[in-house]
């Protein structure tokens, strides 16, 4: 039995299931990556009538979220073809690390439920920063970051390379930390004990963790303290994004676009 077969057999029912399913994650990425609710309802609309209409072209070679992705990933780069002043320049990889910056943030608790204004301004500073992403930046991460898919179906949603998908995130990642932790207070910290080669090292298996959502556990004595202050602000932009992905699409989108399934047919 093929995937198609296995996953429902009428386009009422698959697409229907889909935005079911996936609706209110098609809705956060179209709020990342456009960067307001009246492009992400078009392009929610967009990505499930263009489903509906070619489900039954739909062979079963990916899966039907895969598929699903793919078509709202490209309906998100014909919308910023249309828009004016994106960025277009990523900041090197070198610039993005922590190296040449003074002392080591202080993370606050902003998982107390009373601090309600430094949640707000941390949610505030993660939105600008990811829509400060150029977009080939910014789709790995949303992606990987906001809708939490693994980093092969990443790769085969936007046509590329895992190891570029790779590259692209962990860069996008350091540039929404650095902004994420530009405005924390800090301390003072020792130069690192630690190599720069060993330093890098161990960023690079804190992100390769992070892409597998797998915990990165090593004793205190085997992190310079500037390594353990980047890790902990790493887990920090990770929580973040998490906590804004709860947004939901408007139960009025829905019954629209079910409503056009109807004219469709």
């Amino acid at each position: 039995m093929s995937t198609r077969e296995a996953f429902a057999g009428t386009a009422d029912a698959a697409v229907s299931a889909l935005l079911e399913d996936h609706g209110d994650r098609i809705y956060r990425m179209g709020l990342r990556v456009c960067g307001n609710s009246a492009d992400a309802e078009d392009l929610v609309q967009e990505t499930f009538i263009n489903a509906y209409r070619g489900w039954d072209a739909f062979r079963g070679e990916a899966k039907p979220t895969t598929w699903l992705y793919t078509i709202a990933s490209r309906a998100c780069q014909r919308m910023h073809r249309l828009r004016s002043g994106e960025p277009r320049v990523m900041e090197s990889f070198e610039a993005l690390l922590p190296d040449q910056e003074r002392g080591v943030p202080i993370v606050a608790d902003v998982e107390d439920p009373l601090d309600v204004i430094a949640r707000e301004e941390l949610d505030a500073t993660v939105r600008q920063a990811v829509a400060g992403l150029p977009t080939k930046f910014r789709m790995p991460f949303v992606l990987r970051e906001m809708g939490e898919l693994p980093i092969a179906e990443i790769a085969q949603i936007l046509g590329l390379k895992e190891a570029t998908v790779k590259t692209r995130l962990h860069r996008a990642r350091l540039a929404v930390r650095k902004q994420l932790v530009g405005g924390l207070p800090r301390r003072d910290a020792p130069h690192p004990d630690h190599a720069r080669q060993e330093c890098l090292d161990l960023l690079k298996a804190k992100q390769d963790a992070l892409d597998r959502d797998v915990p990165f556990n090593l004793p205190p004595d085997q992190l310079c303290e500037r390594c353990q202050s980047l890790f902990e602000t790493l887990d920090l932009t990770r929580n973040a994004c998490v906590a804004l992905s709860e947004e939901q699409m408007p139960e009025r989108l829905r019954e629209e676009i079910r409503a056009e399934f109807a004219e469709i047919d």
